[in-house]
């Protein structure tokens, strides 16, 4: 296999890396419950809550970008930071081509299975269809099941190249192909190129939503293989603060490249004689997962691996992180059963506190506030205990 970068980057053994469990668990905290924590603790303190702060915490209807809106493309990004330990590790145990991809193979069958049944839609009784591809759990079986072929085949200049062309060669489809009697480069929320090929291919099998998944693919790929690329860096023989130097680099060079190509020069007509606005512009759409908003999310995506590295593993504070590894250490679990489940850790919270909360409901304020927030967190702490004893016992849940 090809997995193992060249020098100047030649790896270490393979190992875990805390940092990356953390920041998995950072992401995965805001789905199972961490959102709704902060409202509640916001509530206490605010009535109501601002507006732009409450708006960082929900998705944009079309176009632009919000804290939330990088929950997914983040997801994406720590699976593909992982890639390189684990297809090391195994190419350390002597596994064969044949065996990786029977490993590969069975995750993606795994992860879409588990992605129509989170959503509700393994077998939809009212509509008596299947809902084939709707969650984000399929969009990471697309993109793993994509970078995994690169990353196995391809040394890492060529898996960059890979990643390079899938953002540019998106665009293109997007911006060149005409389609259903409409322009070429529509972007409109039901009308798109990538939008017409759901519906042309999946039909009735659609979820009904503006996101589109299939050319969107591309996106998905290209977010995973980004991460990769990360995972490359943190297997090098360089020193962590170089790690985090270049982290920090990466993040910063994505940032601004999903601005320019969104459009961010906006307003001026021309910079050295170069037109800087024009029909090339991709927009930061996350239902599309333009390439903008994929090089946009992974900027942050960078410069929030480089702060976690830095904090738990250069500097050694482990403790930064562990409230967070624990949820990361079986983060596909936890979202499973956060979403299958969250009703039953919920009434657990509720019997565990409903004396608390009904007192603190008869005291002046701010109890009857700090009573609505003890739901919501003890839903959340209830399920982090269950992850906890998981770890505890080493029972660590992988797909």
């Amino acid at each position: 296999m090809s997995s193992a970068p060249s020098s100047p980057s030649s790896a270490p053994a393979a190992g875990r890396i805390a940092s990356v469990d953390a920041l998995r668990g950072f992401d995965m905290f805001w789905i199972v419950g961490g959102q709704a924590a902060l409202l509640a603790v916001l509530g206490i303190f605010f009535n109501p809550i601002p507006e732009g702060l409450k708006a960082q915490l929900g998705h944009v209807p079309w176009e632009g970008f919000t804290a939330w809106d990088l929950i997914m493309p983040l997801f994406l990004f720590v699976v593909g930071v992982a890639m390189p330990l684990a297809f090391a590790k195994r190419a350390e145990q002597g596994e064969t081509i044949g065996k990786v991809y029977l490993r590969i193979l069975r995750r993606v069958a795994v992860l879409w299975v588990l992605g129509m049944a989170v959503q509700g839609h393994l077998l939809e009784a009212d509509r008596q269809w299947v809902h084939i591809f709707s969650n984000t759990l399929q969009a990471i079986a697309v993109g793993y099941l994509v970078a995994s072929i690169l990353l196995i085949h391809l040394p890492i200049w060529g898996q960059a190249i890979g990643t390079v062309l899938l953002l540019v060669g998106y665009w293109l489809l997007m911006l060149l192909v005409p389609f259903g009697g409409h322009a070429a480069g529509t972007l409109e929320e039901k009308v798109n190129l990538a939008m017409y090929i759901d519906e042309w291919v999946l039909g009735p099998f659609r979820d009904g939503t503006t996101y589109t998944w299939l050319l969107s693919g591309m996106g998905f790929a290209s977010t995973v293989l980004l991460g990769v690329l990360a995972g490359h860096l943190l297997r090098s023989q360089w020193s962590g603060v170089m790690k985090v130097v270049w982290l920090a680099l990466l993040g910063g060079l994505c940032l601004a490249l999903g601005w320019f190509w969104a459009g961010g020069f906006d307003g001026l007509e021309e910079l050295g004689g170069v037109t800087l606005v024009g029909e090339w512009r991709f927009p930061i759409i996350k239902h599309l997962f333009t390439s903008s908003m994929v090089l946009w999310a992974a900027g942050w995506s960078y410069l929030l691996l480089a702060l976690f590295y830095l904090v738990i593993d250069v500097l050694g504070q482990r403790w930064f992180g562990y409230a967070f590894q624990v949820i990361g250490a079986n983060a596909i679990f936890a979202y499973v059963a956060w979403q299958l489940f969250h009703g039953s850790f919920q009434n657990v919270a509720n019997v565990l506190l409903g004396g608390v909360v009904r007192y603190f409901g008869t005291l002046p304020s701010p109890m009857p506030e700090i009573a609505k927030a003890l739901g919501p967190l003890g839903a959340l702490v209830v399920f982090w205990l269950v992850l906890y004893y998981m770890v505890r016992k080493g029972t660590f849940l992988r797909v």
